[in-house]
This record gives structure tokens, sequence and C-alpha cells, in this order.
């Protein structure tokens, strides 16, 4: 069975996917005295910016 470079990295993506959030584990809680501070604030906006970039650069490349 032969596989071609797309489906090796489809498949190697999908596993990423998959088994990244089984192996990632978050920092052991503080206790009560500290301060829960979300962090989405710029970064939704750095994200939608480099979503952004990066359309317009595939868009000068076609």
């Amino acid at each position: 069975m032969q596989f071609n470079k797309t489906q090796i990295i489809t498949l190697s993506l999908l596993v990423l996917v998959l088994v990244f959030p089984a192996i990632s584990h978050a920092q052991p809680g503080f206790d009560d005295t500290v301060n829960d501070v979300p962090v989405d604030g710029g970064l939704s906006l750095l994200v939608a910016a480099g979503v952004g970039y990066g359309a317009k650069k595939l868009r000068k490349k076609n």
C-alpha cells in the first residue's frame, strides 16, 4: 500500500489534532488569592490578522 505526500501530511495532521489535546496538560491551579485572567483579548485579533494576511498573500500569488 503506497501513500502519497498529501495523504501522509493529512494523516499526520489528523493524528496531531486528535492526540495533542490528550497529551497537553494545563498548569495546576493556583490558590484562591490569585485572580484568573483570560488570554483571549488580543490573541483573537492577531489570529484574524494572520488569516487575513495569509489570504492576501495567496491571492497575490495566484
